[in-house]
């Protein structure tokens, strides 16, 4: 056994002796995925067998693994102020905060930083039931929201069940044509009666104690889920019907991963506020935080806003979002990503769907995909848990590095990805998906 070997077996030794991790049974013959490196969309064990990332690691790695203008970054603050309390004035933090209005619509122009996507959530519902005096936020059975207390009741997926300890929450279905709740057969159809449906449970719910709409603008972990023309405008519509505030989650879509600055960009819509964290930095180092409109944010000019965290707007943080924003609007990687969603994942994925009776759809934007694989096509019956686990294998055996949910495959490069990247991780998904 060589050197590196042993570290790859310390790696897992250490981990399975030590590491308590999210969302996992932490027993039963579980063996650590080890990574030790990366540069750009590819990662690598001690050992140096290397990996395509397709993931992006959880769907936030939009610069890429160690771009070297964010990781200077981060380094050069460390050497000047590795922390600072929130309370104070920093000019990396404004600068941080300067450069994410100005991505956002007209009239936002204060940010509060948080630590991540969960955080960002919580502290938007809080800002609107403290603006609205109202209590209830309603938001789609297909969402993650993050893992805080509101955050996750928010959410309406399965991890939301053991975890329902906080008040105030509703949940309604979101449009998703493909499986329709509302026996849709046409874009149009599905948002109308999408609208419908939301309009009842507003309705229902009772509108005068409702504080706010709170949706991902394209829904990620949830399968991609792009609402269909009209929807969000819908939503805000309606919003603005019953006097409630409209909270877009742009933690997985925003900062370049559907070939634009904000996901909501691609959409007539614009929200009362909006949460953001992962591609901000890229994860480099943990932070979100929540662009609020001046209509918000003067609420608390003289009243105090009862939140806060130790490590809001760390500066180690802040400098990553400096030197990430920068590096991303000089270096064209929102285009790129644009360009390769429309040039190659898009063309590439549809032609596998003709060769693949697997691929049951093909949904996404830039670099935002997902691939929903059904055992029959006509009943659109769910591949199991089975078949996932052995396309899983059968990727990460080719040296492919997958983001796999439910019974979907995500295609979800960093927005740095190459035309020949994503040729050779559209040719291992072909033989993969070929295996009897």
């Amino acid at each position: 056994m060589t050197d590196t070997d042993r570290l790859d077996e310390l790696t897992v030794d250490l981990d399975l002796a030590h590491v308590f991790h999210s969302w996992s049974a932490q027993g039963g013959g579980r063996t650590p995925f080890v990574l030790a490196g990366g540069l750009g969309t590819r990662v690598w064990d001690h050992s140096g067998t290397t990996f395509l990332d397709f993931s992006s690691q959880l769907v936030n790695l939009n610069i890429g693994h160690q771009h070297p203008a964010v990781v200077r970054a981060i380094v050069e603050q460390a050497g000047l102020l590795a922390t600072v309390a929130p309370a104070t004035a920093n000019l990396t933090r404004g600068q941080a905060a300067s450069r994410i209005v100005a991505r956002a619509p007209d009239g936002f122009h204060k940010v509060f930083f948080t630590n991540g996507g969960a955080d960002a959530n919580e502290n938007a519902i809080r800002l609107a039931r403290l603006h609205t005096g109202r209590d209830k936020i309603l938001s789609t059975y297909r969402s993650y929201h993050g893992n805080t207390g509101a955050a996750i009741v928010a959410t309406g997926d399965w991890r939301r069940v053991p975890n329902e300890f906080a008040r105030g929450h509703a949940h309604f279905f979101g449009p998703y044509l493909y499986r329709s709740d509302f026996w849709a057969t046409t874009p149009e159809q599905e948002c109308e009666r999408a609208l419908r449906h939301l309009e009842r449970v507003i309705q229902s719910e009772g509108p005068s104690g409702i504080a706010a709409v709170l949706l991902e603008t394209i829904p990620g972990t949830a399968g991609v889920l792009l609402p269909p023309p009209g929807y969000l405008p819908g939503v805000r519509a309606l919003c603005d019907r019953y006097g409630i505030l409209l909270i877009l989650d742009e933690v997985m879509a925003g900062f370049g991963r559907t070939g634009s600055w904000l996901a909501l960009d691609l959409y007539d819509v614009v929200p009362d506020l909006i949460t953001f964290a992962k591609g901000v930095n890229s994860g480099y180092v943990p932070a979100g935080g929540v662009i609020i409109p001046d209509s918000i944010a003067n609420d608390f000019d003289t009243t105090v806003f009862p939140g806060g965290l130790t490590y809001s707007g760390h500066p180690l943080a802040m400098a990553a979002i400096v030197a990430t924003l920068d590096a991303m609007e000089a270096e064209g990687i929102v285009d790129n990503a644009a360009r390769i969603g429309r040039d190659v994942l898009a063309p590439g994925l549809a032609e596998l769907a003709e060769r693949h009776p697997i691929i049951g759809e093909v949904r996404g934007v830039g670099v935002f995909w997902a691939l929903e694989l059904v055992a029959d096509r006509a009943t659109r019956e769910p591949v199991g848990a089975g078949v996932m686990a052995k396309i899983k294998a059968g990727l990460l055996a080719r040296g492919l590095l997958p983001f796999i949910a439910e019974n979907r495959i995500h295609v979800v490069p960093p927005c740095v990805v190459t035309d020949a990247e994503a040729a050779e991780a559209l040719a291992i998904y072909d033989e993969v998906l070929s295996l009897p």
